[in-house]
């Protein structure tokens, strides 16, 4: 081991964002060094990030996690997808669902030939050539990874589970590696006079805790980053003005959807996430426009089960810290910004995060270069899925409330602006610098919400049309015979990864 090598790292808070950073780093780190972890029983989590995305199962794979043993755990489901209702307009429906739409065939996109079918005429729907999308809204999964027969991709998934329930099991394994956990209120925290450095944290009862480096994870409080360092915030609520959520959980419908529901309201949006014991609901509004009174009312109203608890109004501010990493702390998960569950994010934030950390460990030192490095990554990562967000909300008709008039109207980034206006003109979509959407992702929404290309590429005309309608209805043929042979999602749990008591 180096001299100058950080031994003991403390971690503040537990949570989804504590128990995933003392997953990997004890991990990956096999004993070279300390880890604490303090928490409090009296300090709750927000835990409304039930629904991920498909790079989670690198962040299980790594941790050796059992996929069915995971499920079961935290009363999980499989997630294909998130089906976007009266967002374009009242009315529309449309999935951003996981995986490939359709085949590229040579350097064109398949949505250029898509775009030259539908101006002649014989296009059909763009989701007709999303496998996970048909296999979705049949309530259909299995573990596919090609289609049998074909080069056409199989499922792409990701899961919907209890985040308390999965910070409980990563808890249960950190434990067992050799984490320290204490529990305490912190009252204090010690910074070096002459460094500036966090030296310590003070509990509650007394006992201080040192450490040579420290992740934040005190959820909105940033008690490190924000509170002791005084690292500000970057308010974002002219672009995402949404600024309160009420949540309960309900008893489930009667379907096993594997995908998240999302439906717009008059000044916001409502989740359905659907799990094994019960099923997530939440409604994202903006409080200028509806109050919190008749925001919870609106939820209530269109749960499909019965509600298991009382709503609790969760308030937030949509933003991100001007640094990420400070001195010697790093801020993980909520302490670090918020970015509303629109589109599942919250989880995989925690996940990059804690990944960069690792990728770009630091000595005692803390090198510059390297710390400025870490901002730059986190900083485009919230940054590119704001606008993300932000498309959702001003790629739109609605023109029925205050709330859209405003979405619909807004400035927005010159970073989104250019890329609506690309696919505008063009039909074209470029994934920059590895941001986490993809292309599949960005033309889905695009569509689904009415932003539709004047053009597409000229290569697309190098098929004749006998030619391509053989090639879309290949697609077809492969994906609807497909499909049907599926199990259920609920069949598939059941056989599988049913949770003790389902």
């Amino acid at each position: 081991m180096q001299k100058d090598s950080i031994k003991k790292l403390v971690i503040v808070g537990g949570g989804t964002a504590g128990w995933m950073a003392a997953s990997l780093l004890v991990k990956l780190m096999r004993g070279q060094l300390e880890i604490v972890l303090i928490e409090s029983d009296d300090i709750g989590t927000v835990g409304v990030g039930e629904a991920t995305i498909p790079p989670i199962q690198i962040f299980n794979n790594v941790l050796g996690l059992n996929e069915d043993e995971f499920i079961k755990a935290t009363q999980g489901t499989f997630k294909l997808g998130i089906q976007f209702e009266n967002w374009g307009a009242v009315g529309d429906k449309y999935m951003h669902a996981f995986g490939a739409i359709g085949r590229q065939i040579g350097m064109v996109p398949f949505q250029h030939y898509w775009l030259r079918a539908k101006a002649a005429g014989f296009a059909g729907d763009l989701w007709d050539f999303s496998f996970n999308y048909q296999a979705a809204k049949q309530d259909r999964f299995d573990r596919l990874r090609q289609i049998p027969n074909s080069p056409l991709e199989g499922i792409t998934h990701a899961f919907h589970f209890d985040a308390g329930l999965y910070a409980r099991y990563l808890r249960k394994g950190c434990e067992h590696a050799g984490v320290n956990r204490v529990e305490g209120m912190i009252t204090d925290v010690s910074l070096d006079g002459e460094s500036g450095n966090i030296e310590s944290v003070t509990l509650k009862d007394g006992q201080v805790v040192e450490g040579d480096f420290f992740i934040d994870c005190s959820g909105f409080r940033s008690l490190l980053l924000g509170q002791a360092l005084g690292v500000g915030y970057t308010d974002w609520t002219d672009w995402l003005p949404c600024d309160r959520a009420v949540a309960v959980p309900a008893e489930n419908g009667a379907r096993m959807r594997p995908y998240t529901q999302s439906i717009a309201h008059k000044a916001g949006w409502q989740w359905r996430i659907p799990l094994q014991h019960r099923a997530g609901n939440g409604h994202v509004f903006c409080s200028d426009y509806i109050s919190e009174d008749e925001a919870t009312q609106a939820l209530l109203d269109n749960l499909e089960g019965k509600p298991l608890a009382d709503p609790r109004v969760i308030p937030f501010k949509v933003g991100r810290r001007e640094k990420f990493w400070h001195k010697n702390c790093i801020a993980v998960g909520l302490s670090s910004g918020f970015l509303e569950p629109l589109e599942s994010t919250s989880i995989h934030l925690i996940q990059t995060s804690i990944v960069r950390f690792v990728q770009m460990f630091p000595s005692l030192g803390l090198d510059a270069s390297n710390v400025a490095e870490y901002n730059e990554q986190v900083g485009f990562e919230f940054e590119s899925i704001r606008d993300f967000i932000i498309l959702h909300y001003h790629a739109t008709e609605r023109d029925d409330s205050a709330f859209w008039k405003r979405c619909r109207e807004m400035e927005i980034p010159e970073s989104l602006k250019h890329k609506m206006d690309l696919f505008r003109e063009t039909g074209r979509i470029f994934r920059f610098n590895n941001e986490l959407f993809s292309e599949a992702g960005w033309l889905q929404v695009m569509l689904g919400q009415r932003v539709m290309p004047k053009a597409y590429h000229p290569m697309a005309d190098a098929l004749d049309e006998a030619q391509l309608r053989d090639y879309f209805n290949n697609l077809r043929t492969i994906i609807g015979g497909t499909v049907p042979k599926l199990p259920t999602q609920k069949d598939f749990i059941a056989k599988h990864c049913a949770a003790p008591g389902m």
